[in-house]
């Protein structure tokens, strides 16, 4: 599956972002689909993952409350809400693909990777 990434930018501190991850190759509904991001100096984390049937979500207890994921498969896209957005917020997101389990929260379980989108909060 080719993910597609995009919607990161610059805002200021407590704004707002939507990211938007198009996929195209398989059915997308058969894969689990999170987000990451990785900060400059440092390792690559887990955001959020929503399961194939939009059941389950669950966060980085750093973006917990904040940051919404989910899920059209009709349109093959994952979203990711950022409201309330700190500077420490501020990295490469890239949206991710697990093609067996229920969710994908370690870099080690992602099968696909997409291409980054930049998002800077300034403060």
């Amino acid at each position: 599956v080719q993910l597609q990434a995009s919607g990161g930018g610059l805002v200021q501190a407590g704004g707002s972002l939507r990211l938007s991850c198009a996929a195209s190759g398989r059915t997308f509904s058969t894969f689990a689909v999170g987000w990451f991001r990785q900060a400059p100096g440092k390792e690559r984390e887990f955001v959020a993952a929503i399961s194939r049937s939009v059941g389950t979500t669950v966060y980085a207890d750093s973006v917990k409350g904040r940051f919404t994921i989910s899920r059209t498969n009709a349109k093959n896209t994952v979203y990711l809400q950022m409201n309330s957005l700190k500077p420490e917020d501020t990295a490469v997101y890239y949206c991710v693909a697990k093609s067996l389990g229920v969710l994908v929260t370690t870099a080690d379980g992602v099968d696909y990777w997409g291409e980054g989108t930049q998002v800077t909060v300034s403060s």
